[in-house]
């Protein structure tokens, strides 16, 4: 399992180019830009297409090649195989046939990311993707958003302000923002989530590339702020957000409930 740059070619491992010098064939998520990766290197071998809509029976053929004796490395199209890309089933694919499956580390946002965040101690939890749209992702975000330890988030470009807004509910709550990490448009920035949305609009560009996001883990203040925003307080904010618009209707419900405007205007505008 080979780790390979994601944006920056500079980023390859002696060892990843020692190891895909020797494979007799290289199992890959796209073969035209694995082949063009290689190619950057002065490498050339013969390529296997193995990615999420084939990965079952490419496992298949790959284990047969690996008991007949060859050699075989797996790339993704960037970073380290198996999270959150393919190569999680071909791995459990080769290790359920009794075969070796080695690590190459390298290159991974998530690495990355945690490198330059300032997290001092505590769990870190991988969250990726959440689910695209629909229930499944309202749940989901539900479940995660309760979580008081440190979460890893991936996000696209075209999805990237919904997530911004349902993290602003988590008001002061921090979060570190990578945006194409590695490549020549490179930002990292750590802010409370309340701020992500007006980050993200002051400047066209930041909605493109891809995302990573580290939410830094409650501390016990923002727990408690985060908590009072009850079901009852979210029907009264709810009703009031029918009539008048965010700001308005968070100070009004702040003098109502008495809980904190910061926090009921950051479950309003996730609530948008």
């Amino acid at each position: 399992m080979v780790a390979t740059p994601i944006g920056n070619r500079a980023d390859i491992t002696l060892r990843a180019l020692h190891v895909l010098a020797l494979a007799d064939a290289v199992a890959c998520e796209d073969t035209r830009r694995t082949a063009q990766l290689l190619a950057g290197y002065g490498l050339q071998r013969p390529l296997l297409a193995l990615h999420e809509h084939n990965e079952a029976s490419a496992a298949s053929a790959v284990v047969e090649r690996l008991r007949a004796g060859q050699r075989i490395a797996y790339v993704s199209d960037a970073g380290t195989p198996g999270i959150s890309d393919p190569g999680a089933r071909l791995c459990a694919a080769v290790q359920a046939a009794g075969l070796r499956c080695a690590p190459v580390p390298g290159a991974s946002s998530v690495t990355a990311l945690l490198s330059v965040a300032g997290l001092t101690d505590g769990a870190v939890t991988l969250v990726g993707f959440l689910p695209a749209q629909g229930r499944a992702r309202a749940e989901a975000w539900q479940r995660w958003a309760a979580v008081p330890t440190a979460l890893l988030l991936l996000e696209a470009p075209h999805r990237i302000d919904r997530l911004a807004g349902e993290l602003a509910a988590l008001g002061s709550r921090r979060v570190t923002v990578g945006r194409e990490l590695t490549k020549q448009f490179e930002e990292i920035v750590t802010l409370p989530c309340a701020q992500l949305p007006g980050w993200l609009a002051t400047d066209p560009q930041r909605r493109k590339g891809e995302f990573t996001l580290l939410l830094h883990p409650f501390d016990m203040d923002q727990r408690h702020d985060h908590e009072v925003v009850t079901p009852e307080v979210q029907r009264v904010l709810s009703l009031l957000l029918e009539e008048l618009p965010p700001a308005r209707a968070a100070r009004l419900a702040a003098k109502l409930t008495g809980v904190p405007r910061e926090a009921l205007y950051a479950a309003a505008a996730a609530a948008e």
